[in-house]
């Protein structure tokens, strides 16, 4: 069996490089390890599909090299994407602002792909095992469980480590080694946090409970919703202060983004003395959060009305729920987490084509490199966008 180009991963970096590459008139075949194409795809966004973001910038992204991902993402946008979707009868709708999901299913950007690919020309073959990848001269050569396959360009779309049980293996990492290419430590991206002892079970008291903070960890700061769960937190502002965190720092949240307390109740005490403490907060907080704050930081006597607090201890709640510190105890790790930080050190591959230098018979597009994008339909237009321009460039 011989083709142009060979792309190991029906992900979603891999079916658009191949369907590209199939438009320029290369024979080209993708093969997998798994029984269905573009598994993460079918599962993202609760089966919606986050499938781009239209405000999509380099500065979205995280990666030892940011201007590797300038050249791909300037060439093939996010309106290009729309373009393809909207011709093939795809509805779509934009949640908040940029971030457009699929209106019924996900199912329906892997149609895209796959009809794609056929007119492309492109052979998909699925419950296939590549066992070796090895240079021959100016082509390379696969061994898999349907046989040897002679490729003129291989272009290795494995993914990265998140979520096993959708088949995500180090397979793309051990073929970059094998060819004298650096990987950068990967951890998990895009994570719920865990908790642990006194804080797990307040957290756990709260789960299902859902609140807008603004959470910052080092320079990093982002305005979403924070969700209580029985191990800790999650929603989006938790999963994309995660990508930045790292063990043993401590996170902080506003709680209260939008007021700034001490001033809020030092106001209170001055027009509403007799108020009590429990009657404000639960003017700004979920019925369950406002109690659980005051059984978190009792005070002597909570009936006592805002006058008889002194300033001090308003300040106190001030910092409290303008600045709440808290150090996670990790994260669920690999089994949730929605993308790999780290990944192939790009220095080693042309922002171009995708190739690696000095070896163009080679070539890595989507989550296996250093790059990793924020919550929101960024990392599928990476996908997108690298897929373009190496399917493009074979």
């Amino acid at each position: 069996m011989t083709y142009d180009v060979v792309i190991i991963g029906a992900g979603a970096a891999g079916l658009m490089c191949a369907a590209s590459a199939g438009y320029t008139g290369k024979r080209v075949l993708v093969l997998d390890h798994a029984n269905k194409a573009g598994k993460k795809i079918l599962m993202s966004g609760g089966g919606r599909c986050n499938f781009t973001n239209l405000g999509t910038t380099p500065q979205h992204f995280y990666s030892s090299n940011p201007h590797f991902c300038i050249s791909a993402l300037k060439r093939y946008r996010p309106e290009h994407f729309v373009e393809l979707v909207e011709r093939h009868g795809v509805e779509h709708v934009e949640k908040t602002p940029g971030q457009l999901f699929c209106a019924v299913s996900a199912k329906e950007i892997v149609r895209v792909l796959l009809t794609e690919c056929e007119w492309a020309g492109v052979e998909v073959r699925l419950n296939t095992q590549i066992t070796r990848v090895e240079q021959c001269g100016e082509s390379m050569l696969l061994t898999t469980s349907v046989g040897k396959v002679d490729a003129g360009v291989v272009v290795v779309a494995t993914g990265g480590l998140s979520i096993p049980t959708m088949g995500a293996t180090g397979f793309g990492y051990d073929i970059a080694r094998q060819f004298g290419l650096e990987v950068l430590a990967t951890r998990p991206g895009l994570v719920p946090f865990t908790l642990s002892d006194t804080w797990k079970e307040r957290a756990a008291g709260l789960s299902g409970l859902s609140v807008p903070v603004t959470v910052s960890c080092g320079d990093r700061r982002f305005a979403e919703p924070m969700l209580f769960t029985h191990r800790g937190l999650s929603g989006p502002a938790m999963l994309q202060i995660s990508s930045v965190w790292q063990p043993g720092e401590s996170i902080v949240m506003d709680l209260l983004p939008e007021e700034n307390v001490t001033e809020s109740l030092r106001e209170a005490r001055q027009v509403t003395p007799k108020r009590q403490l429990s009657t404000w907060l639960g003017e700004r907080f979920p019925k369950r959060l406002a109690q659980a704050l005051l059984e978190w930081y009792p005070q002597q006597d909570l009936a006592r009305p805002l006058a008889q607090y002194s300033n001090a201890a308003l300040d106190e709640w001030g910092e409290r729920l303008n600045a709440w510190q808290l150090k996670p105890a990790g994260t669920e790790g690999w089994r949730t987490a929605e993308v790999t930080m780290g990944g192939i050190n790009t220095d080693a591959i042309s922002s171009k084509t995708f190739e690696v230098n000095g070896m163009p018979q080679l070539r890595f597009i989507g989550e296996v490199l250093d790059v990793t994008g924020e919550l929101g339909g960024y990392n599928f237009q990476w996908a997108w966008a690298s897929g373009v321009a190496c399917g493009q460039a074979c």
